[in-house]
């Protein structure tokens, strides 16, 4: 239950939540859903000042940092300028969510994973030591010369290794729902399955791979139950994605946490609006399904 359920059941009594939530004509699930940036082209090229004062004028107030872009938030920081990065968003209202990396563990070549496990380690601490929540790390592919089982396993019991790393640092560890074949979501439930962390969460994706087999309600529902704190998605009316089912069915399950905007290109005109444009449409989509869903 949020801080304002809770607060209302406890404090003012389960008479004023009832009217609290007549009044507002709106399901109370859904209410923590929260719009955000993931850093991929919009974005991209802002140093750290700019994006956060961008993001702040937007109200888009959470932002995951794509590594090797212009805001220069990488391993290579000295702890000095960790420090510099966490009280710049601490003076802000915008949050950083974790870092948005590219390591990835289904290669058949032991000595690879092992790097890319490495390598995603160091991210975990950064993470940690600029205020974040958590690294997005995803898989790539299914090698056609191994048993796709046993890769999907192979990725599990890596990402088991970085969640286990990962507790030390409060980090969340984001399986990004990604790679031909690899974002299938029977495929990603099965790495979920040899995870088996409660710290491995599912970065929803928003892929047309969604929609393939028995249809995006029943792969929605494969990972619906361990879906972490990001959601990607690539924006309202840039793509022909059913963004309105999927704000629905965020709403049903009282999802908390943020919806991030990774559209494909930069945005014409002016990117502040686009993104401020981006966020007033996907949360609109989120009204509209709060509306039609029992508490």
């Amino acid at each position: 239950m949020s801080s304002r359920r809770h607060f209302l059941h406890t404090v003012l009594g389960a008479g004023a939540a009832s009217a609290f939530a007549a009044d507002s004509k709106l399901s109370y699930k859904g209410e923590n859903i929260q719009f955000g940036l993931v850093t991929y082209q919009w974005g991209k090229d802002w140093d750290l000042p700019t994006l956060i004062k961008n993001c702040e004028t937007a109200k888009v107030l959470g932002v995951e940092l794509r590594i090797e872009h212009a805001h220069k938030v990488d391993v290579t920081l000295t702890p000095a300028q960790r420090l510099e990065v966490r009280r710049r968003f601490e003076d802000s209202p915008v949050d950083v969510l974790g870092m948005g990396t590219n390591f990835e563990f289904h290669s058949p070549k032991d000595d690879e994973v092992k790097k890319n496990i490495e390598g995603a380690k160091a991210f975990i601490k950064l993470s940690h030591d600029i205020g974040g929540s958590g690294v997005k790390v995803k898989p790539n592919a299914l090698p056609k010369e191994v048993p796709v089982e046993k890769t999907l396993v192979q990725i599990g019991k890596a990402l088991a290794e970085l969640g286990d790393y990962a507790i030390g640092f409060g980090q969340e560890i984001r399986l990004e729902v990604h790679g031909k074949d690899s974002s299938e979501l029977p495929h990603i439930k099965t790495i979920m399955d040899a995870a088996e962390r409660d710290n491995v969460r599912v970065c929803w994706n928003s892929n047309d791979t969604d929609l393939i087999g028995a249809g995006l309600e029943a792969n929605f529902a494969l990972v619906k139950d361990r879906l972490g704190h990001t959601v990607h998605i690539r924006g309202v009316k840039l793509s022909d994605y059913p963004l309105d089912k999927l704000a629905k069915l965020l709403v049903e399950i009282d999802y908390e946490g943020h919806v991030c905007l990774e559209a494909g290109k930069q945005p014409d005109g002016d990117p502040v609006a686009a993104l401020a444009e981006q966020r007033e449409l996907f949360m609109n989509l989120v009204t509209e399904a709060r509306k039609t869903v029992k508490d």
